[in-house]
C-alpha cells in the first residue's frame, strides 16, 4: 500500500501531524472529488470535512470553518470556492486553480455528454428510472449533511436561534438569501460584542487539534509569505482576471458580434455570476428567466430536464448554466447544422467560463485579508453568524427537495396534489439510515438507489 493510499484509509488522532502533501497529491484528491461531488453544496462541503478534516488532517476544522464562513457570503457556488480556499491554502495559487478547476471539470464533461443524448436521442425510459431513484438518495444526502453541519457549527442557543430563525424567514416568509445574509451578518456583529464567548469561530467549537489530531495547516499555523495580503498581489489578480475576461468577451464580439449568441452568454453568465448570493437556487429563476424568456436558448420544460441532470451529476448544481449553454448553443446552430454537437461544446464552456472566472477571483484576491482577520473577533463573529444561518438555509433546500421527491405533481398553489410517492420516501429514509447509523459511502448509497429505481421503473 502506498503512503497516500494508506493515509486515506485512516489518519490516527495524535500530536504529530500528517506528512506535506505534494502538489501532485493534492491534484489526484481534487480529481477525485470533482467524480464523486453529489449531493449538492452541503453534501460536497461535508464530504471535504470528512476526509480533509478527520481523516487526512490536511486542514484543522477551525481553519476549515473560518474558510468556509467566507464563502457563504460570497456569491457563486461555495462548495467550489472553499475547495479553490483550501488549495490556495496548501500550494499556493496554483493549488488553488487546481482544486478549483478539478470541482468543476468532470461535471462539465459528464453533463456535455448527457445533455447529447438527452438532445439527441429524447427520453429514454431507462434514464428516467435511473433519475427517479437518484433523487430521493440526494434528499437524503442533504438531510444528512445539514445533521452533520448543524451538529458542529450551533453550539450554543444563540446560533440555534439564529438557524431557526433563518429558516422560517426563507421558508415561510420568503425574505431574500441575501437579507437573511446581512442580518445574520449583524446579529453575529453584536453578539460578538455582547456576548463574544458564543459567537467565537465555529460557534463553540475547539480547536480543530482537539478532535481530530495535529492537522498540516492547524490553527496557528502561520501564513506562508506567498499568501499574506499585499496591495500588488491583489490588484495583479485583479487585473488578471480582468483581462481574462475581456480577451474572451472581445474576441466573441469581434468574430460573432454583439448580439451573437456566445457573446450574449458570455455577458449573460457575468451577470449571473454576481447574483448567485445562496447557491444555485437562488439564481435558477434568473437563468430561467434569460434563457427562456429573453433570449429563447430553451424551453422552460428542457429548464426543469436540465436542473435535474445538474441534481444528479457531480459538481456544483450551478452547472445547470453549462446544460443552458450547451441547449441555447445548439438550439441556434451557430455553427450550421451539421456541427451541433461542436456547437453545444462551445455553448457549455462559454457558459461555464464566465459563470465560474469571478469565483476564483473572490478567492484569490479576498483569502489573505480573510487569513489576516482569522484571530480578529469584530471580523470572525459576523462570519459565525451566518454560518449558524446558512444552516437554517440548508435545511430549507432538504425540505424543499423532499416536497418534490415526494409530491412531484405539486405546485404553490397545491403542494399535495398528486399521488404521495411513498416507495421515494422508503428510499429516502433508508438512503439515510445507510449514511447516517452505517456510515455507507455517497456514492454506493446513489449507485444502490439508482438500481432501486430503475427496478422500480421496470415493474411498474
Amino acid at each position: 500500500m502506498s503512503t497516500s493510499t494508506a493515509r486515506e484509509a485512516a489518519a490516527p488522532v495524535g500530536d504529530a501531524p500528517p506528512e506535506q502533501v505534494s502538489l501532485p497529491e493534492a491534484f489526484r484528491y481534487w480529481l477525485k472529488l470533482g467524480f464523486v461531488s453529489f449531493g449538492g453544496p452541503a453534501g460536497q462541503i461535508s464530504m471535504m470535512h470528512t476526509e480533509l478534516v478527520e481523516r487526512r488532517r490536511w486542514i484543522s476544522e477551525h481553519r476549515f470553518l473560518h474558510a468556509l464562513n467566507y464563502t457563504m457570503v460570497l456569491p457563486g457556488p461555495e462548495a467550489q470556492q472553499l475547495a479553490t480556499y483550501i488549495g490556495w491554502l496548501m500550494h499556493g495559487t496554483l493549488g488553488g486553480i487546481v482544486a478549483g478547476v478539478l470541482f468543476v471539470l468532470p461535471s462539465l464533461g459528464i453533463l456535455i455528454a448527457l445533455t447529447f443524448v438527452y438532445l439527441a436521442y429524447g427520453d429514454l425510459p431507462i434514464v428516467a428510472g435511473i433519475l427517479y431513484g437518484i433523487k430521493p438518495a440526494v434528499t437524503a444526502i442533504v438531510v444528512f449533511a445539514a445533521w452533520r453541519i448543524g451538529s458542529r457549527a450551533l453550539r450554543n442557543g444563540a446560533l440555534w436561534a439564529i438557524a431557526v430563525a433563518a429558516f422560517v424567514a426563507i421558508f415561510a416568509l420568503k425574505v431574500p438569501f441575501p437579507a437573511i445574509v446581512l442580518g445574520a451578518g449583524l446579529i453575529g456583529y453584536l453578539g460578538g460584542r455582547i456576548a463574544p464567548d458564543r459567537f467565537k469561530t465555529g460557534g463553540g467549537h475547539g480547536s480543530g487539534g482537539g478532535d481530530y489530531g495535529t492537522a498540516i495547516i492547524d490553527d496557528d499555523t502561520p501564513l506562508p509569505a506567498r499568501a499574506r495580503f499585499s496591495w500588488r498581489h491583489t490588484l495583479g489578480y485583479a487585473l488578471v482576471g480582468l483581462s481574462l475576461w475581456g480577451l474572451v468577451e472581445g474576441l466573441l464580439w469581434l468574430v460573432y458580434g454583439w448580439q451573437g449568441p456566445l457573446t450574449q452568454m458570455g455577458w449573460f453568465f457575468t451577470k449571473a455570476a454576481f447574483v448567485t448570493f445562496g447557491g444555485a437556487y437562488a439564481v435558477l429563476p434568473y437563468v430561467y428567466q434569460g434563457g427562456v424568456e429573453t433570449h429563447g436558448w430553451l424551453t422552460g420544460t428542457q429548464m426543469i430536464d436540465g436542473l435535474a441532470l445538474g441534481e444528479t451529476t457531480p459538481g456544483p448544481l450551478i452547472m445547470v448554466v453549462a446544460f443552458v449553454g450547451f441547449v441555447g448553443a445548439w438550439t441556434k446552430e451557430i455553427f450550421g447544422p451539421d456541427a451541433l454537437l461542436l456547437a453545444g461544446i462551445a455553448g457549455a464552456s462559454v457558459a461555464t467560463f464566465f459563470t465560474f472566472l469571478p469565483s476564483f477571483l473572490f478567492i484569490l484576491i479576498g483569502a489573505p485579508a480573510i487569513e489576516a482577520t482569522r484571530h480578529d473577533l469584530k471580523f470572525t463573529a459576523p462570519l459565525t453568524g451566518i454560518t449558524a444561518a446558512v444552516v437554517g438555509v440548508i435545511v430549507n433546500l432538504a425540505v424543499f427537495f423532499a416536497w418534490h421527491v415526494l409530491w412531484p405533481e405539486g405546485s404553490e398553489a397545491a403542494p399535495f396534489a398528486g399521488p404521495f410517492e411513498w416507495f421515494s420516501l422508503l428510499l429516502a429514509v433508508s438512503a439515510f439510515v445507510a449514511l447516517w447509523r452505517f456510515k455507507v459511502g455517497i456514492i454506493p448509497v446513489i449507485a444502490a438507489c439508482a438500481l432501486a429505481g430503475l427496478g422500480w421503473a421496470i415493474r411498474t
